[in-house]
């Protein structure tokens, strides 16, 4: 199961810098022009987690192998990209197919490096970005909402529904509001699903400072936050040139004391992966042995079946049981022998909802 944010913002604020520093290579080229990155690349970056260090210390286990998010890096939008501007069409074209969209906004000055607006505005820049997103998802809606209008009188249930909801989302964006501010229920979002509306995708603001503010932040960062509050939407405060110096230190230990001299407890990529997998409601679960110690993703509400699935199409198919132990009990206890003994591993059956840090052993028959 894949999940993926896409990079996004306006040419040279930082976007591939970011990107080369969260993969840890040079796929995209960092250049200080617009539309050096045309074609969107690709990392896949593992989540940090201390439990899986910890259960695989604890089951002696050979390898440790982490669940990942995708990131993807779309090529800077400009105004006018909703019509085809700067490769428009192109670039909205990649948003479409993300998850969850992380949005970089210049938060620092630096003469050598130009702004398309030339000058330096975070506020202005994500109204750009938004107004562009925005006008595209504007035009998906009112083709589909006067198709189905000119149908009306043979339209079934489900087109009906789509329908109402295709007017609901037209009011907002008119009103110059995302999709995300109206509070779709499940199937009012499935109903629109076809669309594949940039603007109901959740995002996480990401603020682009020198390396002198990546501690305390600015007076730039400040407004973004109060702007961000306003749309309940999570802000992280990084320094992309100082990501980009932690990304070629090979040891954990390097890193650690990088970050220490620079009076910084985790690094901002860290956390920018972190909003990112809270972003998109995940939860990560647990398998663990001698070969490997290994940690999977699955959505919220997802239940033991589901996230068998996760691991092999077969285990979810042939689902008889989850054998379950509570990460914390995992801990507590030692291993799996002290959680059997103490009566704390339990069999799980279909309707299970998995928690976040279960660790399980599916039982299944093909």
């Amino acid at each position: 199961m894949g999940f993926n944010c896409g990079i996004v913002g306006l040419p040279n604020v930082g976007k591939s810098t970011l990107f080369n520093a969260l993969t840890a290579t040079a796929q995209a080229e960092a250049a200080n022009y617009p539309f050096c990155t045309i074609e969107p690349n690709v990392g896949r970056v593992g989540v940090p987690d201390v439990r899986l260090s910890t259960i695989a210390q604890i089951a002696s286990s050979q390898k440790i192998i982490p669940t990942t998010l995708e990131f993807v890096d779309i090529a800077g939008l400009v105004k006018g990209a909703s019509k085809g501007e700067g490769l428009g069409n192109q670039f909205l074209g990649h948003i479409r197919s993300v998850d969850a969209i992380v949005h970089v906004l210049r938060c620092f000055e630096d003469e050598n490096i130009t702004h398309v607006e030339h000058s330096i505005d975070p506020l202005r820049d994500k109204d750009i970005i938004d107004t562009e997103l925005m006008l595209a998802d504007l035009e998906s809606v009112s083709k589909r909402a006067q198709m189905l209008s000119k149908k009306s009188h043979v339209i079934d249930k489900a087109q009906q529904a789509e329908k109402e909801v295709c007017d609901k989302v037209l009011k907002v964006l008119e009103e110059g509001r995302p999709a995300r501010s109206l509070a779709l229920t499940g199937e009012e979002k499935e109903a629109i699903q076809g669309l594949h509306l940039i603007t109901i995708k959740p995002v996480v603001y990401v603020c682009n400072v020198q390396e002198s503010d990546a501690k305390a932040g600015n007076a730039l960062t400040e407004s973004v936050k109060k702007m961000a509050a306003t749309e309940h939407a999570p802000v992280v405060i990084i320094s992309a040139s100082i990501e980009a110096e932690i990304s070629v230190l090979e040891s954990t230990e390097e890193k650690a004391m990088f970050l220490e001299e620079l009076g910084l407890t985790q690094s901002g990529l860290e956390k920018v992966i972190a909003a990112g997998y809270g972003l998109l409601n995940l939860l990560t679960f647990f398998t663990v042995g001698p070969k490997e110690a290994r940690a999977w993703t699955t959505h919220v509400g997802a239940t033991a079946p589901q996230a068998a699935g996760c691991i092999h199409t077969d285990f979810e198919r042939g689902f008889i049981c989850a054998e379950t132990i509570a990460y914390r009990d995992y801990v507590q206890y030692n291993g799996e022998a002290g959680t059997k003994e103490a009566g704390k591993m339990r069999q799980e059956g279909r309707t299970y909802k998995v928690v976040d840090g279960d660790i399980f052993h599916f039982r299944f028959n093909v």
